[in-house]
């Protein structure tokens, strides 16, 4: 088989270099094609363009696949913890017992954040939103550490940048949570684990420590390690293309937690509870939204439901609904929109409308349930999936660091005004 494709253009013919992964995915490599041709590609979205090679995260949406470093989200789920995957992520390969440890450890003494950060949440209004604020205090953390700011420094002071984001994002979430509810911050506790310690934080009161229920802690640190990393999607390209610059780790994940704010990337878990608050509230008739949702010309869509990437099924939603399902019957809640969303789960997985089209519940429908189940409030959600995608971020910014790759500078297709002159303003008509 040819290692070239054939393009043919005016009166010549160019050889495109085709170039294969590891899991046989062929791209053409049009790397110098405006150098050969004066040509660039248009793709709007980027939908079909490779920007990067990368060894951290494998997605085949066709088939349902998806694995960090090789190693299967179902075995990593069942096996491992987010501590874990955030290392195989970051450093590519599983921890000995000792450097897991070690890690945990080492993250362990960075939870505290400074105390003139506290007054970055008092000067926010009590309208901002959580993932404005969380942008913020994660950017501003350059200001706390300006060693960060050197481009070329060793990596040892790298590697102490990552075990402080890593350390510090969680207690940033808690005391955003705190400010949001008015209630007083709390403090890390070393002698938890990183979700529990995670959970003290947001729901600790002063007369009153939260329990720690083994079945939320795990389905926590499942849920982190579902959305740990998902291959270069808008957020994770926005790390990339902002550290290409030699931007610090910080800003780049400030600009990654920008992206991920909008809702047709972070906020789907959110849209998913808003849309069993509004069939809730229209007297909580599934068969009627249902029937909407069959419906073309109806413009109600069904939250939660098929995903973008996969055509056949999220393997991550597998593996949340027998967390989902332990999560609801612990706690026993009494919720109309809980009861809503199992309905609605009951209809996609028999009616055969949605399973001919595919239209399976995503991670997104579960994860927006538990975190409800929780008591994590709907305008938290997106903060949560930051979270969970930090290490990812943060693996995607190490790696484009290590190859030395060029910033990034896409290109375009200018269809604007053609050169015009200058008219004085007494003459414009």
């Amino acid at each position: 088989m040819s290692n070239f494709a054939e393009l043919k253009y005016g009166d010549k013919s160019y050889q495109i270099p085709v170039i294969t992964g590891t899991e046989n995915e062929s791209a053409l490599d049009i790397s110098k094609l405006r150098d050969q041709t004066g040509l660039i590609t248009l793709d709007v979205g980027y939908k079909n363009t490779g920007a990067t090679s990368s060894k951290i995260t494998f997605l085949d949406g066709e088939e349902g696949i998806l694995r960090y470093r090789g190693y299967p989200i179902e075995q990593l789920a069942e096996h491992s913890t987010f501590l874990e995957v955030a290392y195989l992520l970051i450093w590519g390969s599983l921890p000995t017992k000792e450097q897991l440890e070690n890690f945990a450890n080492r993250i362990k003494k960075h939870t505290l954040i400074h105390e003139d950060n506290r007054k970055f949440f008092d000067g926010f209004p009590t309208t901002a939103h959580p993932m404005g604020m969380l942008a913020s205090v994660v950017t501003s953390m350059s200001s706390f550490y300006p060693e960060s700011l050197d481009p070329h420094r060793p990596e040892e002071d790298v590697e102490l940048t990552i075990i402080r984001l890593l350390a510090k994002v969680p207690t940033l979430i808690a005391w955003i949570y705190k400010k949001e509810t008015g209630h007083p911050y709390n403090y890390p506790r070393n002698d938890l684990n990183y979700c529990e310690n995670f959970l003290h934080m947001m729901f600790s009161m002063p007369t009153e420590s939260y329990h720690l229920d083994p079945v939320i802690v795990d389905a926590l640190d499942k849920l982190l390690i579902l959305h740990a990393d998902h291959e270069q999607n808008c957020s994770t390209s926005t790390v990339r293309i902002v550290g290409s610059s030699h931007a610090n780790l910080y800003a780049s994940i400030g600009a990654g937690i920008c992206a991920l704010w909008g809702p047709l990337h972070g906020g789907a878990n959110q849209e998913v509870l808003e849309m069993l608050q509004r069939i809730h509230e229209d007297g909580g008739n599934v068969d009627k939204y249902v029937l909407k949702a069959k419906d073309k010309n109806d413009p109600f869509r069904l939250m939660g439901f098929g995903h973008r990437v996969y055509k056949n099924f999220d393997p991550r939603a597998t593996i949340i609904k027998k967390t989902c399902d332990l999560v609801l019957n612990k706690l026993g809640i009494n919720d109309p929109l809980l009861e809503i969303a199992k309905k609605l789960e009951t209809v996609a997985l028999e009616d055969p409308y949605f399973i001919e089209r595919k239209l399976y519940p995503n991670v997104d429908f579960y994860s927006g349930i538990i975190y409800r189940a929780i008591g994590i409030p709907v305008e938290m959600f997106t903060v949560m999936f930051a979270l969970g995608r930090l290490p990812g971020w943060i693996a995607q910014w190490k790696e484009l660091r290590e190859n030395k790759e060029p910033i990034g500078r896409p290109r375009q297709v200018y269809t604007g005004a053609v050169k015009r002159d200058y008219v004085n303003i007494t003459n414009r008509k």
